[in-house]
């Protein structure tokens, strides 16, 4: 492989298609814990919403953490590269404006995932939207306000 930086790396060989599950994971630049602000949270989730009124996927279950997100999402119409290009970048400008920072809110890149039909999908919600409880910031996954999966 060649000597690519990592945000490139994450690129390479990518291929993306309609209807196929994908779990998607973003960082915020340096990891700061942008979103341990409730409101500012909000704001991600309303982008997650966004995205799938404007049917560029189909939200499954999804967590915001106070420095990523994880998502689990059925790809509708759109490649993988345009809804996370366009989710980031609706997300950052509204933390901005509503938080009065400026720059850049996230890493380069994000982490994707393909997921077989036959991966158990209950489980891999399960697994995301039990992050909160994973990473001590609750007792109990009901306690953690900046989550939702469709199978509730």
């Amino acid at each position: 492989m060649p000597d690519l930086p990592a945000s490139h790396r994450l690129r390479t060989g990518r291929y993306a298609e309609p209807n196929q599950i994908y779990l998607l994971t973003s960082n915020t630049l340096d990891r700061e814990p942008i979103f341990a602000d409730f409101a500012l949270g909000r704001l991600v989730v309303h982008q997650l919403r966004r995205a799938q009124d404007h049917g560029m996927a189909k939200s499954l279950a999804w967590v915001v953490m106070p420095d990523h997100f994880h998502w689990l999402v059925e790809l509708e119409n759109c490649s993988l590269r345009k809804l996370m290009r366009e989710t980031k970048s609706l997300i950052a400008r509204e933390v901005n404006l509503h938080s009065g920072r400026h720059g850049p809110l996230w890493q380069q890149g994000y982490h994707d995932r393909a997921l077989r039909r036959e991966d158990d999908l209950v489980k891999m919600a399960r697994y995301v939207v039990a992050n909160p409880l994973r990473a001590g910031l609750v007792g109990k996954i009901g306690d953690y306000p900046l989550w939702d999966a469709v199978w509730l």
